[in-house]
């Protein structure tokens, strides 16, 4: 079990907010975290790697980690972080970032095998396309046999097919290893695809917190799931204004209201629910 009461003042997106969390995570469970941009979304992940200061407890599998009396170094958290940018040793074999981290061949062909990196684990990061420097990554967080991996949108910037066939190896190595993850996505089918259960941040704060089933599906005006997306064009169909908008990699075309259509501008981010277009400030 993970539980973890927090407290701390950020400068969010609409200005200072305060980042208020109580959860309580399963071992094993696989968490999505969704919401809003500047909701405290990263900013909670880096505070559970020690990376970020902040009041309160966390306690993971009956180990303090933070209290009002010590916070437990980085290096002694037993975490995988997996980035966006890979954050891989450019002067470094892919079997060196591995060993790097744990000095284990076993472990290391083991991952190169799940991943189907084996025959380029002599290879350079630089010489290797993004979906295999974004298995590398996954699998160097996993040399340390992590009890909690924690990954920040890891698959965001690869193309669907990619994000796809690594969402399933990422699942795969979730279950082999027996880690608590917990994972930022906007990507609705990705949480679905993933996660036994989503939490979503607004403000600093839990508003909805369920299985992703109903908490994907749920249309209620107090508790919408937000999705970030670029505006790519709008035009009139006799009285209506037709948006498309880039939601990951897949297009969609959602209705508007004539005020919309007059104030939002091409290419600028906005946020979809399952009923609302609305614009972000940026």
């Amino acid at each position: 079990m993970i539980e973890f009461k927090i407290h701390k003042k950020l400068h969010g997106s609409s200005g200072i907010m305060n980042l208020d969390i109580d959860l309580k995570i399963k071992e094993g469970e696989f968490l999505a975290l969704s919401g809003k941009s500047g909701a405290g979304k990263t900013t909670l992940l880096r505070v559970l790697a020690g990376l970020e200061d902040v009041s309160g407890d966390i306690k993971v599998h009956d180990k303090i980690w933070l209290d009002d009396k010590k916070s437990l170094a980085v290096q002694k958290r037993e975490i995988g972080f997996v980035f966006q940018d890979y954050a891989l040793f450019e002067n470094m074999s892919v079997e060196k970032n591995l060993l790097f981290v744990r000095d284990d061949k076993e472990l290391a062909n083991k991952l190169l095998s799940l991943t189907e990196l084996s025959e380029l684990k002599s290879r350079l990061p630089n010489t290797l396309s993004g979906g295999q420097k974004q298995r590398v990554s996954l699998c160097r967080a996993f040399m340390s046999r992590p009890k909690l991996l924690l990954m920040d949108e890891p698959l965001s910037a690869l193309d669907l097919d990619m994000r796809t066939k690594l969402q399933q190896e990422i699942l795969s190595l979730h279950k082999e290893f027996k880690t608590t993850t917990i994972m930022v996505s906007h990507d609705p089918s990705e949480i679905y695809r993933l996660a036994s259960r989503v939490v979503v941040l607004e403000n600093g704060k839990i508003i909805n917190d369920g299985v992703p089933k109903d908490v994907l599906l749920n249309t209620s005006e107090n508790q919408k799931l937000f999705f970030e997306c670029e505006l790519l064009e709008i035009k009139k169909v006799d009285v209506n204004y037709i948006a498309t908008i880039a939601i990951g990699h897949q297009l969609s075309e959602i209705i508007i209201s004539e005020d919309e259509a007059k104030n939002l501008q091409i290419g600028q981010t906005v946020q979809v629910s399952t009923k609302t277009l609305s614009h972000i400030v940026t």
